[in-house]
């Protein structure tokens, strides 16, 4: 008797910070399919693509921006992180030049300082920007559990 297993979806997720505008904003999409809202770009690792390529290809997909990865942040995994189904998401922090426009599945596109982030995110994203934050002011990453 065959065995079927349930594992969770490899994500990615990205922190772009715009280095060539004054504070490093970041990059925030409004998604065109449900959960509506405003989220980091990101999206599912296609079989047999690394995180790296994946992060590149979907910052590419939903910003029109090349980016340089600059670190693995996080790896969020709550069970309940998403609504659609058990997901895993590795979070990049990247860095980009120019001016984003939406494409893909993003509806819209901003460009956010931290302090102005809208409350209406997506997913964990909330609590991602907070651990970001808090990474960014005081150089202290999120503890696990």
């Amino acid at each position: 008797m065959a065995v079927t297993y349930r594992n969770p979806a490899p994500t990615v997720d990205l922190i772009i910070e715009l280095v060539d505008r004054p504070h490093r904003p970041i990059v925030l999409i409004e998604r065109q399919n449900p959960p509506y809202g405003w989220a980091l770009p990101g999206g599912f690792v296609d079989y047999g693509e690394s995180v790296e390529a994946a992060a590149v290809r979907e910052a590419q997909e939903e910003t029109s921006l090349p980016v340089q990865l600059i670190e693995q942040f996080q790896v969020y995994s709550d069970p309940q992180r998403d609504p659609r189904k058990h997901t895993l998401s590795v979070v990049f922090i990247a860095t980009a030049t120019g001016k984003p426009q939406a494409q893909d599945d993003a509806k819209a596109i901003e460009v956010f300082e931290l302090w102005q982030i809208p409350t209406s995110l997506c997913f964990d994203h909330d609590r991602i920007l907070q651990d970001y934050r808090h990474y960014r002011d005081y150089g202290l990453r999120p503890r696990l559990g």
